[in-house]
C-alpha cells in the first residue's frame, strides 16, 4: 500500500508539473505545458520546444526531448507550445504571435530573463525555428532547429547576427540533409562568420557524431551543424543526447551585449593545409598573412595581438589588424588572436593550419572514410553544380560511397559524375584554393597510384587523370585509363576490385599544382576514385650553377624528358653538356 501511494505522489507530481495551460492570443485560445524544476528561482532562462507535425507537446517532452535531467541541474524553463491541429506557420505571425505571448506570460509568472530565451524545434517545428529567427531574433537569445528547415529555401534577414545550431540525423528520409549546408550558408555569411567550417569528427568520444562550426561572426555568434550518421527523422538521444548539446550550446548566449571585445579570424581558413614536395631540409611554405576583425560594443578594442601558439608575432594598435607568418616549419600551427578593450577585458579567436613536408608516399584517399562526405582539399563539379570539402550530409551527386557488398573490390570511394556530358565538365580535383589544400611540387619524378572504377556504366567510359598547374589550369601530364569494374549504381552490390594504376610524371617548375580527375565527355558518364596515393621518386638538384640566355652554341642539350634539343624555345631547367642550367 506504501509503495502504491507513493507512485500516485509521484504520478501526481508529474501530472502538476505538465498539466495543459492555455492562453489566448488574436482570438484563439492556444495550448501549452510547462516544465518547472524545484527550486527554480528567479531570472532564469527559458527554453521553448516546438513540436513536429502531427505530434504533440506530450510527445515532444516525454519521448523526443527528454530535457528535465538538463533543466534541473541548470535550473531553467521549459515550455512545450502545441500548433493549431498539430501544425506550425511558417510563413506569417500567428504562432509567431503566440511564442511572443508565451515569453510575457512566463516572464509575468516565473520572473524568466527575457535576455536567455532560447527557441528550438523538431521537424515542422524546426522549420518554424528558422521562421522565428528572421522575425524574432531580438527576442530569442539562440535558435537550435532539429531536423527541420526550409525545404522551399531561405533568406536570412534577421535584424542582428544570430547563433545556431542545427541538429540533423544523415539517414533522414522524411526531411533529407542534402540541403541543411546550403540553408545554413546563409546564415554564415549573414552572422560574418568564417565560411570554412572547423570539423570535428568522432564528436565527444562518439563515433556516428560529426560538429561542424563556423566560427568568428559579428558579437561572436556561430553556426553549428550536428550530424548523427545512421540516424532517421527523429531526436536522436543514443549516447549523445541532443538535449544536452542544445543547452550547452544555448547557455553561452545572451541578449544582453557582452562587455568583452569580439574578434574573429577572418584569414587564413579554418582547416587550410599546405602540402610541400621537396628534398630533405628544403621544404618552403608561403607567407601566411592572419587577418582579423575586432570591435568593443561598449568601449574600444586598444589593442589585437597575434599568436603562432604562445610566441608573439605581433601588436596592432589600428585597423587594418593583420600579421604575417614566416618562415614556419611544418605541422600543426595554432594561430591565436587576442583583443584588449579600452577596459582591460579580452576576446580571442584560434585557428589551426597544418604545414606538411611528405617524406614518403601520401596517401590522399585516407580522407574517404565517411559516407556521404566531400572531403577536405577536394573539390567536385558535375556540369551543373561545385562542391568544395571539408562538407558533409549528401545522399546524391559527388560524394564519398561507402560499400557494403559482402564481395567488394573497395570499402570507400568517391564518386563524381558529368551531368551535362560536356566536354571537361564532370571531375574530382585535389589542391584547388576552395578546397582548403595547397599541393607545391618541387621539380622531380613522381609516381601517382590510383584504383577508379565505374558506378553506373555498363559498357564503361574513360577516366583521364592529368596534373594541373593551379595558377592557369594548364596541363603538365596526363593519363587516361579506362576502368574493368562497374559497380552497378547500388553499394551493396559485389565487384572486384580495380586494378593498381601507376602515373608516372615530371615536374620541371616548382609551384602549386592540382590533380584531377575527368568523366568522359558523355552525359551521365561517371568514375568512382577508390584509392590514391602521391610519391616523389627523385628530386632535380636545385643548386642550379648557371642562368643562360638563349645565345646557345653547338653544346649537347637535353630537356628533363631525356630528349635532345637542339635550340629550347622555352623557359626551363636543361642539362647542358651534363651540368644543370636554366634558360629564360
Amino acid at each position: 500500500m506504501r509503495r502504491f501511494i507513493i507512485f500516485i505522489l509521484l504520478l501526481t507530481v508529474g501530472l502538476l508539473q505538465t498539466k495543459a495551460e492555455y492562453i489566448t492570443v488574436d482570438g484563439t485560445q492556444r495550448m501549452y505545458i510547462v516544465y518547472k524544476p524545484n527550486n527554480l528561482g528567479t531570472n532564469r532562462p527559458l527554453f521553448i520546444s516546438c513540436h513536429g507535425a502531427n505530434q504533440d507537446v506530450y510527445y515532444m517532452k516525454n519521448t523526443q526531448m527528454r530535457m528535465e535531467a538538463v533543466a534541473d541541474s541548470a535550473k531553467f524553463l521549459i515550455v512545450f507550445p502545441e500548433g493549431i491541429n498539430l501544425r506550425w506557420d511558417i510563413s506569417g505571425n500567428s504562432d509567431i504571435n503566440f511564442i511572443l505571448a508565451l515569453i510575457d506570460k512566463m516572464a509575468a509568472e516565473y520572473d524568466i530573463d527575457r535576455n536567455r530565451v532560447y527557441l528550438s524545434g523538431f521537424s515542422m517545428g524546426g522549420m518554424f525555428t528558422y521562421h522565428a529567427m528572421n522575425r524574432i531574433a531580438d527576442k530569442i537569445a539562440a535558435f537550435a532547429p532539429i531536423s527541420g528547415y526550409p525545404l522551399w529555401g531561405s533568406s536570412a534577414n534577421s535584424s542582428r547576427p544570430i547563433p545556431i545550431l542545427h541538429v540533423q540525423g544523415l539517414t533522414d528520409d522524411v526531411v533529407t540533409p542534402d540541403g541543411v549546408r546550403g540553408v545554413l550558408t546563409n546564415w554564415v555569411e549573414r552572422n560574418n562568420c568564417n565560411p570554412s567550417p572547423t570539423v570535428t569528427r568522432n564528436y565527444r568520444g562518439y563515433s556516428h557524431a560529426i560538429m561542424s562550426v563556423w566560427g568568428g561572426g559579428d558579437e561572436g555568434v556561430e553556426v553549428r551543424l550536428l550530424e548523427f550518421e545512421g540516424k532517421g527523422h527523429w531526436v536522436s538521444n543514443d549516447g549523445l543526447v541532443t538535449g544536452e548539446e542544445i543547452w550547452s550550446f544555448c547557455r553561452k548566449y545572451s541578449l544582453e551585449k557582452k562587455t568583452s571585445p569580439y574578434v574573429s579570424i577572418t584569414a587564413p581558413k579554418a582547416g587550410l593545409k599546405y602540402i610541400c614536395y621537396a628534398p630533405t631540409g628544403e621544404a618552403a611554405f608561403p607567407d601566411i598573412t592572419i587577418t582579423a576583425r575586432a570591435e568593443d560594443s561598449n568601449g574600444t578594442v586598444e589593442k589585437v595581438e597575434f599568436f603562432d601558439g604562445t610566441t608573439l608575432l605581433a601588436t596592432c594598435t589600428d585597423k587594418p589588424y593583420e600579421a604575417v607568418l614566416t618562415e614556419a616549419a611544418a605541422g600543426k600551427r595554432v594561430l591565436r588572436v587576442v583583443a584588449t578593450d579600452n577596459d582591460g577585458e579580452t576576446g580571442e579567436a584560434t585557428v589551426e593550419v597544418i604545414l606538411q613536408a611528405p617524406t614518403s608516399s601520401l596517401i590522399l584517399s585516407l580522407a574517404f572514410n565517411k559516407d556521404g562526405i566531400l572531403p577536405a582539399g577536394w573539390t567536385t563539379y558535375d556540369g551543373i553544380e561545385r562542391r568544395t570539402g571539408y562538407s558533409s550530409g549528401y545522399t546524391s551527386g559527388a560524394r564519398v560511397l561507402k560499400f557494403t557488398g559482402s564481395s567488394r573490390g573497395l570499402n570507400n570511394g568517391l564518386y563524381f559524375c558529368n551531368a551535362s556530358g560536356n566536354i571537361r565538365q564532370g571531375w574530382a580535383k585535389f589542391g584547388l584554393p576552395d578546397g582548403g589544400t595547397t599541393l607545391s611540387l618541387s621539380p622531380g619524378q613522381y609516381t601517382l597510384r590510383y584504383r577508379v572504377c565505374n558506378w553506373d556504366r555498363p559498357d564503361f567510359s574513360p577516366v583521364e587523370l592529368r596534373i594541373e598547374r593551379r595558377t592557369d589550369g594548364v596541363r603538365i601530364a596526363s593519363q587516361t585509363y579506362t576502368p574493368t569494374v562497374n559497380i552497378g549504381n547500388d553499394v551493396s552490390n559485389n565487384f572486384s576490385a580495380p586494378e593498381q594504376q601507376y602515373f608516372e610524371f615530371e615536374v620541371t617548375e616548382p609551384g602549386d599544382y592540382v590533380i584531377a580527375f575527368y568523366a568522359a565527355s558523355a552525359q551521365s558518364a561517371d568514375g568512382v576514385l577508390g584509392q590514391l596515393s602521391l610519391a616523389a621518386n627523385s628530386y632535380i638538384p636545385t643548386g642550379i650553377k648557371e642562368v643562360y640566355d638563349l645565345q646557345l652554341s653547338e653544346d649537347v642539350i637535353y630537356d628533363l624528358k631525356g630528349q635532345r634539343v637542339s635550340t629550347p624555345t622555352k623557359t626551363g631547367i636543361y642539362i647542358r653538356n651534363g651540368r644543370v642550367i636554366f634558360i629564360k
